[in-house]
């Protein structure tokens, strides 16, 4: 929600902000974005599979998305897929690629209905064929589908793309010898010669280059050019092997072997099983290896990769392991909650855990706790709500005058993170805003446009009263901007927690059941656990991301514990519990 008017604030500015997880419909948040802003897209959209698995999480905002995906058959599903796909292409740098992640039920429709004509055909740049599992028998007159696709288009003719390569199952166990039979007699080095001449006639006439001091003529051509010869030869003086007959090869160092190039069927990364350890219990979960495969292809460090159907947050967490920025959508609250547990996880240990704004991210939902807000740290907060707001902030701490930030076009903020605001924070205000920028203050002035805004929990009479008079008196217009017209703000859930000992164990160590009871108006979405909270950095680790029911069995030996719960609710609100607990001889929770 933008509080001070379409014409001041740029909602692009907002929107566009990286490292952050966006809950809502991605057609309407895409559609807010600026053209051309991502380097990489990967998208795995729900399947065309004609069954419910689709809706996998079950909270209201995935089912409010999906309930009706079907009913039009598959001309409904491509169009609603195609018009979130047109705003991906519109935001898709000119160097950027997009990765398209679908089955046998509707690849052939995405591809010639959407990919094809938005795209064109010219900019297709593969077809990855991914193998999730062995094929088994079905009993049936059928093929197993044992693969998806993923198709890949690029934006336009010039586009970011690097080599991949598989496992060196070229290389048998005595491969380096048997690969790299020769040693360099000046370095060591195992290497392989490999022919620089072309073996096809792909020239009218002899080719000649100067190599070492040498002129050699080849009759088909060269692979290297005169200049890449003296560029590799500057580099490495031992590149070039001469045989006996007086031919240049150039020298593959074993070393340097990164193995086979990959074609278009991966077949070595699996599906995620009950047993792998990145498992979260997302039912259609990619493994991070396919993700990590995807983004070193076709993006560098520091660009921004956009996953706009985040589900589990895999894309999520792996680009933020390569060094990319990232942004991820998703209709459902469990969605990006698990996605920012998941990061949290993968992070290890944050400062200021309970913070809602926790560097490097920043999730925006639809609503927020009004407690945690007024308690945020102040330039944290501020930083924060200006952005919100559409504006920037100065990001400085003290000595700002009484500006903490600018709209799009200069106009001065100020965050006061404070109730019932009043008359002197208004005239000190009137005076700063003129002093921070005169020739706009005077401009704003003589157009009638507010010379300012004051943003704060609540505005007491005064306040309200002397932007009145400054107004009617002398033309200067300051908006008072309550905290919840920017974010909608609402209560956060409570949580208890009741344990249940069950038995003691050979080794000593108490088996013991916690169970969690939350409570909110919006309805109670999952539980998190930590089951080694530290207690001193107040740093919340996961051991268990998502937990539908708010049951957990551990064993505890002795000495003290601290557990920590999260309770998630259907806004995407939270709260924490922490017991503390001493197991010597008996449990004692304090």
């Amino acid at each position: 929600m933008m509080a001070a008017g379409k014409e001041e604030l740029n909602p692009e500015d907002l929107n566009c902000t990286v490292n952050k997880l966006i809950l809502g419909d991605n057609l309407e948040i895409l559609k807010t974005f600026p053209d051309e802003c991502i380097d990489l897209i990967y998208l795995d959209p729900p399947f065309f599979s004609n069954r419910n698995y689709e809706v996998i999480w079950g909270d209201a905002g995935e089912i409010r998305s999906f309930q009706d995906r079907w009913s039009g058959g598959m001309d409904h599903y491509i169009a609603w897929l195609y018009e979130r796909v047109e705003q991906m292409h519109r935001i898709l740098k000119q160097t950027g690629s997009i990765y398209l992640h679908c089955d046998w039920h509707a690849d052939a429709y995405i591809r010639v209905n959407i990919l094809d004509k938005l795209f064109g055909e010219r900019n297709f740049r593969g077809q990855i064929i991914w193998k999730r599992y062995a094929a088994h028998s079905l009993g049936t007159k059928s093929v197993d589908m044992i693969s998806d696709s993923i198709y890949i288009y690029s934006k336009t003719n010039t586009f970011v793309y690097y080599v991949q390569y598989g496992e060196k199952s070229d290389m048998k166990a005595d491969g380096i010898t048997e690969r790299f039979p020769r040693i360099e007699h000046e370095t060591g080095r195992r290497f392989q010669d490999v022919a620089l001449e072309q073996s096809s006639n792909k020239s009218s006439k002899d080719e000649k280059r100067i190599i070492q001091g040498k002129e050699v003529v080849a009759k088909m051509g060269w692979r290297w050019s005169q200049e890449t010869f003296d560029q590799r030869i500057k580099e490495n003086p031992y590149i070039i092997y001469w045989t006996k007959t007086g031919r240049p090869r150039y020298k593959m160092y074993a070393d340097e072997y990164e193995g086979l190039p990959l074609g278009n069927v991966w077949d070595d990364i699996p599906a995620i099983n009950t047993m792998a350890k990145e498992r979260i219990g997302y039912p259609t979960q990619k493994p991070e290896a396919l993700l990590e495969r995807i983004i070193k292809a076709s993006s560098n460090k520091g660009v921004i990769v956009l996953d706009p159907f985040v589900g589990g947050g895999t894309t999520i967490a792996v680009a933020e392991k390569l060094g990319r920025q990232w942004i991820g959508i998703d209709q459902s609250v469990q969605a990006v909650k698990v996605t920012e547990f998941r990061l949290e996880k993968q992070y290890g240990a944050l400062e200021d855990q309970e913070s809602l704004f926790t560097a490097p991210y920043i999730v925006q939902l639809h609503k927020y706790d009004e407690e945690t807000l007024f308690k945020e740290d102040p330039f944290k907060f501020e930083t924060w709500i200006i952005q919100q707001f559409g504006g920037t902030g100065q990001n400085k701490k003290g000595g700002d005058k009484g500006v903490d930030g600018k709209t799009n076009n200069g106009t001065p903020i100020q965050v006061k993170q404070s109730k019932n605001i009043g008359v002197n924070v208004v005239k000190n205000f009137s005076v700063s805003a003129k002093q921070f920028n005169k020739p706009l203050f005077e401009k704003n002035v003589k157009e009638k446009n507010p010379v300012g805004y004051i943003i704060a929990f609540s505005f007491g009479k005064g306040a309200i009263e002397e932007t009145a008079r400054l107004k009617i008196s002398e033309n200067i217009i300051i908006k008072l901007v309550p905290v919840n017209e920017i974010v909608p703000l609402s209560v956060k859930p409570s949580v208890a927690v009741h344990i249940n000992e069950l038995e003691v164990l050979s080794d000593g160590s108490r088996k013991i059941e916690f169970t969690a009871a939350g409570s909110s108006l919006s309805g109670i979405e999952f539980y998190s656990w930590d089951f080694n909270y530290n207690m001193e950095k107040k740093k919340y680790n996961p051991s268990v991301i998502m937990d539908k029911q708010g049951k957990q069995l551990i064993a505890l030996k002795t000495g003290t514990h601290y557990i920590a719960v999260k309770v998630v609710d259907n806004d995407g609100l939270e709260n924490i519990e922490i017991v503390k607990l001493k197991i010597n001889g008996e449990i004692n929770r304090e």
